[in-house]
C-alpha cells in the first residue's frame, strides 16, 4: 500500500516520542516465538515484551492492533549493494562504465525506501562497486532524515589486488572506472584501508580472490601477509574486515588472516567450513544472487534443468550447516531487485535451513556478528526497528514477502491500515 512520506511525517510526531502498545498475535523475538505478547515502544526503545498482565497499567497515547500478524525485529540484511540494480536491466559493466555516480545515487535513494518498506530496517552495504563513496552519502542522508532508508553499514570502494577487478577488455593505455580500489604490498594496503576508515567506511571489504583474466577461473589474490595486515589496521580502529572469497585458498587465507565474515564461498569444502567454525568466521552465502543470475542466463525454474553452479551451491551450504558455520542472511540484493531481499529466506530454508534459524540469521544472529549490540531482539532496552508480517512465517517463510508494518527507531514508516492518500 502506498503511503507518502507527508503522510507518515504527520502521523508519526506524535507517535515518536510517545507511548504506542502493539497488539500482534505472536512475536517472534529474534530467538523464540511468543503467543499472546504485546510490546510497548516508548521514545525510540523497546520498553516492555511480554504477556500483558505483567504490563503496569498505562496511558497509551497510541495502540496498534496487529491482529493476524507476527511481530518481529527488523531485518538486518547482510550483503547489499544500494547503488546497483539488477543485472538484466543493466549489465555490471555498463552500470560502472555508463552510469554516472549521480545517477546511481540517485537510484540508491529509491534501492534504500523500497529495502525500508520491505522490512529492512539496517543493512551492511558491501562496496559501492566503481561509485567512489557514494554509499557513505547515502547512509549520511538517511541519518538526517533527508531520505528514508534502513540504518547503514557502508563498506565504501572495497580493496582488491591491482589487477584483478574489472571492467576489464581495454588496451593498457585506456583508464576506465574500477569497481573497487586497487592496492598491493603490505605498505600499500595499510594506507587504502587507512584512506577508506578516514572517508567514512565502517568496515573494509576485500576481494581475496577473483578472476585475472575473462573467462578464467577465479584464484586467490591477496597474500596471507597482506590480508593479516589489513586486518591488523582496521581492528586497531574499531573496525573490522570481511572478504568477498570463493575458492578453498582464498577463503583459507581470508580465515587465517582474521576476516570475519567470508562473502559467497561457494567453493569450500567440509575442511574449509571447519576451519571457519573454529576461527568463528561466519559465511554470507548470497544465494539469491546465484538464484537470480542462472535465471538471467536463461533458466526457467519451473521446468529447466537445474545449473550445475546452484547444485554445487546447494552441497556447499549443506557442508556449511553440517560444520555448523554461523550463517549471516544476506543475498546481494541489488544483482536483484531491492526490496525483494527476502528472496534469500526463502532459499536459506528451500537449501536447508529451518524457517526458525533462518529468522534468528536475519535478526538476532546478523546483530551480534555485526556488533549490534541493541538490535535484532524485541526486549526491553532494544532500539525499537520491529515489523510486522501478515501470517506465520515459521510455518510459511514465504509469508516474509507480504509485510505490513514497520517502525523503525520508534517512527512507523508501514502500516497497512492506514488509509491511502
Amino acid at each position: 500500500m502506498k503511503i507518502t512520506i507527508t503522510f507518515i511525517a504527520i502521523l508519526t510526531t506524535s507517535l515518536t516520542c510517545a507511548q504506542t502498545l502493539l497488539r500482534p498475535d505472536r512475536v517472534f523475538d529474534g530467538k523464540a516465538v511468543h503467543d499472546n505478547w504485546v510490546v510497548l515502544v516508548e521514545g525510540t526503545t523497546i520498553a516492555f515484551a511480554g504477556m500483558e498482565g505483567d504490563l503496569k497499567p498505562l496511558s497509551y497515547t497510541a495502540e496498534i492492533n496487529l491482529t493476524g500478524m507476527t511481530l518481529m525485529p527488523g531485518l538486518i540484511e547482510g550483503h547489499s549493494h544500494l547503488l546497483l540494480h539488477p543485472y538484466n536491466e543493466t549489465s555490471w559493466n555498463d552500470q560502472v562504465l555508463k552510469e554516472s555516480p549521480v545517477e546511481r545515487a540517485i537510484r540508491g535513494t529509491v534501492h534504500a525506501k523500497n529495502s525500508l518498506m520491505a522490512g529492512i530496517t539496517t543493512m551492511r552495504d558491501l562496496g559501492a562497486e566503481g561509485a567512489g563513496y557514494s554509499d557513505v552519502y547515502l547512509k549520511k542522508t538517511i541519518e538526517e532524515g533527508i531520505i528514508n532508508g534502513p540504518r547503514l553499514l557502508v563498506a565504501g570502494p572495497a580493496i582488491v589486488a591491482t589487477g584483478a577487478y574489472g571492467p576489464k577488455g581495454f588496451h593498457d593505455g585506456v583508464h576506465v572506472p574500477l569497481g573497487a580500489e586497487e592496492a598491493s604490498g603490505k605498505e600499500e594496503v595499510i594506507r587504502t584501508v587507512r584512506r577508506q576508515m578516514g572517508n567514512g567506511a565502517d568496515f573494509i571489504k576485500i576481494y581475496a580472490d577473483y578472476r585475472w583474466g575473462k573467462g578464467e577461473p577465479s584464484q586467490p589474490t591477496f597474500s596471507l601477509e597482506e590480508i593479516e595486515s589489513m586486518v591488523a589496521t582496521a581492528t586497531s580502529a574499531g573496525r573490522y574486515v570481511v572478504a568477498h572469497a570463493g575458492t578453498p585458498e582464498g577463503m583459507r587465507r581470508a580465515i587465517l588472516g582474521g576476516v570475519e565474515t567470508i562473502e559467497h564461498g561457494d567453493g569450500g569444502t567440509l575442511e574449509i567450513f571447519k576451519l571457519m567454525k573454529e576461527k568463528a568466521v561466519a559465511l554470507c552465502p548470497t544465494l539469491a544472487a546465484g538464484d537470480a543470475i542462472e535465471q538471467y542466463n536463461g533458466w526457467d525454474k519451473a521446468t529447466g534443468k537445474e545449473p550445475a553452479r546452484i547444485t554445487a551451491k546447494k552441497e556447499s551450504f549443506k557442508l556449511a550447516l553440517q560444520a555448523g558455520v554461523d550463517i549471516v542472511f544476506g543475498g546481494d540484493v541489488g544483482v536483484f531487485t531491492h526490496g525483494e531481499n527476502t528472496r534469500e529466506l526463502e532459499l536459506m530454508v528451500a537449501y536447508g535451513m529451518t524457517p526458525l534459524a533462518s529468522l534468528r540469521a536475519a535478526t538476532s544472529g546478523n546483530a551480534r556478528i555485526f556488533h549490534l549490540n541493541n538490535l535484532g531482539e524485541v526486549k526491553k532496552g532494544s532500539l525499537a526497528d520491529i515489523i510486522a508480517i501478515e501470517g506465520n512465517p515459521l510455518i510459511d517463510i514465504s509469508k516474509m514477502k507480504d509485510v505490513k508494518f514497520v517502525m523503525k527507531d520508534g517512527t512507523i514508516y508501514k502500516n497497512v491500515a492506514w488509509p491511502e492518500q
